[in-house]
């Protein structure tokens, strides 16, 4: 899959809001903080940042929203991590407890700017995860009982078999989770808007300008091609698209493929035969499906995440027969759209937030594991509190936590991975 400087042939790209484009870094330029980047984690953190006071410079290779920010599911689902409880040795009780309220305070603080921001991108709530097997079930059933420890103030609700009928069009699950307090938007249009609000704020946003150089000291020298930026803070919001710009992050970081495709129009009443409710929806295996409808009555249906570093040949092709599997009555639907892209992978499946032992004026966040969409508001939060000297912590809860590096340097690391999820799938059908 050939990956250009614009946006991906995405759905998402085909029916984006109107937005301008900026200009590239030409000469030289200074702020208080540079951040290479120009996804959700970097243009949620200059906006924290811009709120707070200091002059921000923003830099992005490509287009705003050109990475996994403008091509994702869509769905926003609360939580931050996988099982946390295996960081209670580093951050302890009330650590683990903060992460888990933090997981839920990142859903709410995309809620809260999309509506400051006005932000047309069809935000709607309800999402409903699915169990494929009892088991499942059975955790779901623990899931919600944790929640509502947490103080969760949205409705849930375990689906049995007999009435999942009134959630998904299919007959594969055995059960499911619904969460009012989670839903689905439209990505890039999110990105774009957060873009169009960090302008307001007086961010400085350039595109088509990559990074090729990096200075570090006192004050960090940021190089492009044909520009430079002097800041004395940096943040690198590079994710699965670091490209060794800071090999120590860069080994930290698995990018894995995960591919889309959209439907044709199916009209109100057919998309609402497969999804009654108009709810996200995510299966539970270690090769997940992921799906939803679009504002105009497509399904997208994602998933098959691609440790290997291949992408397929044919998207659609190798998408559809999985489609199919859930909805075998959409044998006869026309497949408008396919795209994909890279998420960003880390070994213990926490969100990577924290700053460089070396040059404790580098920041970062990345490794958002597949779930972005709320994490890295969190994350931009976090690293606003930081950056302006603001107490209490939060930040340091995550920065405590080591990263292991991926083993067999950037050309082993993925093939030894995907060996290792291999045995996971296999697992499955034991």
């Amino acid at each position: 899959m050939v990956h250009s400087a614009q946006h991906a042939a995405s759905y998402y790209a085909a029916s984006s809001a109107p937005h301008p484009d900026h200009p590239f870094l030409q000469g030289e330029h200074s702020a208080d903080v540079c951040i290479v980047g120009g996804g959700y984690s970097g243009l949620n953190t200059a906006i924290e940042l811009a709120e707070r006071g200091l002059s921000v410079i923003l830099l992005e290779a490509r287009k705003i929203g050109w990475g996994a920010s403008g091509r994702n599911g869509g769905q926003l689902i609360r939580g931050v991590g996988h099982g946390l409880e295996q960081f209670l040795p580093i951050i302890g009780e009330d650590g683990v407890h903060s992460m888990k309220l933090m997981g839920l305070e990142a859903v709410e603080i995309v809620r809260e700017r999309v509506e400051r921001h006005a932000i047309d991108c069809d935000l709607t709530w309800g999402y409903c995860d699915l169990a494929n097997k009892p088991a499942e079930l059975q955790g779901f059933a623990e899931d919600a009982e944790e929640l509502r420890g947490l103080g969760y103030r949205h409705p849930l609700r375990l689906v049995q078999a007999a009435d999942l009928h009134t959630i998904v069009g299919s007959d594969r699950y055995v059960g499911g989770l619904v969460d009012m307090g989670s839903g689905h938007l439209h990505p890039l249009n999110l990105a774009l808007g957060e873009a169009a609000a960090a302008s307001r704020l007086g961010v400085r946003l350039y595109e088509q300008s990559q990074v090729t150089r990096i200075d570090y000291g006192p004050e960090v020298k940021v190089h492009t091609a044909q520009g430079r930026v002097r800041a004395k803070t940096l943040v690198l919001c590079c994710n699965a698209y670091h490209n060794d710009l800071n090999r120590e992050l860069g080994g930290k970081v698995l990018p894995a493929g995960s591919y889309i495709i959209a439907t044709e129009p199916l009209g109100e009443e057919r998309a609402r035969q497969l999804l009654p409710q108009n709810m996200a929806v995510c299966d539970q295996r270690v090769a997940l499906d992921y799906y939803r409808l679009s504002a105009d009555h497509r399904l997208l249906f994602g998933g098959a995440c691609h440790y290997s570093g291949r992408d397929p040949r044919d998207i659609a092709a190798y998408m559809r027969p999985k489609m199919l599997k859930v909805f075998a009555q959409l044998a006869d639907v026309r497949i408008d759209y396919q795209w994909g892209g890279m998420i960003g992978i880390g070994a213990n499946r926490l969100p990577q937030i924290g700053r460089l032992a070396s040059q404790p004026n580098v920041y970062y966040a990345q490794a958002y594991s597949g779930h972005g969409l709320n994490a890295t508001h969190l994350a931009a939060r976090l690293l606003g509190e930081a950056i302006s000297g603001q107490e209490g912590g939060r930040f340091d809860l995550f920065a405590k936590v080591q990263h292991p590096t991926f083993p067999g340097g950037k050309l082993m690391r993925s093939p030894l991975l995907a060996l290792g999820m291999l045995w996971y799938r296999l697992k499955e059908l034991v």
